[in-house]
């Protein structure tokens, strides 16, 4: 049995499928590692990337010895023992560290003093945002970046070369299940190809449906059809149409499409179309998500449709979208204030509201910002009226 995904790995940045925003000529990670610049970085995105392929060709191409870890299994012993290795030599290992977002506080601390002096080079990768859970001292000394779904046009070129390089041959509507039912996800592919090719030299469709009889995050076999669906249930839910939001729900769970997905995307919208207009919508969508996960099909599709039909129904706001928004790009464009000293841990001067009935003034920013526009609209018209409210009769 071919091992694909052994055969198939990149050895240099033309040969990487997808995340060209990383791996194109002029592509800044890839300026860096021709450079021998690249500083310590963090990759996060979803399983089947790219993250460990770019993390080998990133070694290679700076000539850096390359050892890899799971943070959920290594030991510090293990890193000071590298450490040691090559503390006293002209040559810099490479570090590549997966789940780094479980990497526990006194592992990343491990991590601090050689990533201080550059004698090692730290790369990081997770499915989830690793800024999130790592240190503010691991993030000051590190880059971040992002990688997504591989295309199918992408994943098309791939399976192209694994066929090329094997003895095997593959049916147009065999070709087109293992790319639309892989997700995005290259090693998924490339896995099923290889059990596939285990039964038989020629692929089929009967025989891919035997293996992985649904898609595992496509709503559809035909290519691009998935995302389209999405995205047509998302904006119908936006715009309440319910009969519209319940046609798509439908066409993305007869396509095989996974409960958890759907659900996780009702989760999102009910925060960013919904909002404080029903904050009961983010509740009961977050109850759909983990009873979904929990039940699964055929059941699951009545929790989703009860969910989409609320969430049509309910007052829509985009109030907290916007505001996080707008104070992201005020912090990104160098708006950092100084703390006052009277919200700071010392709490100098600081007045307790609930001594006050609830509610005093007093200075929460150094400088006036506005980035919080509250909309008339279902509860949020009670949070507008609650909060004039308190102002007038302080």
């Amino acid at each position: 049995m071919a091992d694909f995904t052994h055969l198939l790995r990149p050895s240099n940045f033309d040969e990487l499928v997808g995340q060209e925003h990383l791996s194109k000529e002029n592509a800044p990670l890839r300026v860096l590692c021709q450079k021998g610049a690249l500083g310590h970085s963090f990759f996060f995105g979803p399983s089947g990337c790219g993250k460990t392929s770019i993390a080998r060709v990133i070694a290679k191409t700076m000539d850096m010895p390359f050892y890899e870890f799971n943070a959920t299994s290594i030991k510090i012993e293990q890193l000071r023992a590298i450490f040691e290795q090559y503390k006293n030599t002209l040559q810099r290992p490479l570090i590549f560290i997966d789940e780094v977002h479980r990497l526990a506080k006194n592992q990343q601390e491990v991590l601090l003093p050689v990533m201080e002096n550059n004698s090692v080079l730290i790369i990081g990768a997770s499915t989830e945002n690793p800024f999130f859970s790592l240190t503010s001292a691991l993030r000051s000394r590190s880059m971040l970046f992002e990688l997504h779904y591989i295309s199918n046009e992408a994943l098309s070129g791939l399976l192209q070369r694994a066929i090329n390089t094997s003895e095997i041959t593959c049916d147009d509507e065999a070709s087109e299940y293992l790319i639309a039912s892989s997700g995005g996800d290259a090693r998924s592919m490339l896995k099923l190809l290889e059990f596939a090719s285990n039964i038989d030299t020629h692929i089929t469709l009967d025989i891919l449906k035997s293996l992985r009889p649904n898609a595992l995050s496509t709503g559809s076999s035909e290519a691009g059809v998935h995302y389209d669906l999405a995205s047509a249930m998302i904006k119908s839910i936006r715009g309440s149409d319910m009969d519209a939001s319940i046609y798509y729900l439908a066409r993305l769970i007869d396509g095989g499409e996974s409960a958890e997905f759907i659900a996780r995307r009702l989760v999102i919208l009910a925060s960013e179309d919904i909002g404080n207009a029903n904050p009961q919508a983010l509740t009961l969508a977050t109850s759909a998500m983990t009873s979904v996960s929990k039940i699964g099909y055929p059941e699951a599709k009545i929790i989703l449709s009860q969910t989409v039909i609320y969430l049509c129904a309910s007052s829509k706001s985009n109030s907290a979208y916007l505001a996080i928004n707008s104070a992201l790009q005020a912090v990104n464009e160098g708006v950092m204030l100084d703390i006052p000293k009277n919200i700071t841990q010392k709490n100098s001067g600081y007045l307790y509201p609930h001594d006050f009935g609830g509610y005093v003034k007093q200075n929460y920013l150094s400088k006036p910002l506005k980035f919080v526009t509250l909309k008339p609209i279902g509860y949020e018209k009670k949070m507008i009226e609650w909060i004039s409210s308190i102002r007038v009769f302080s």
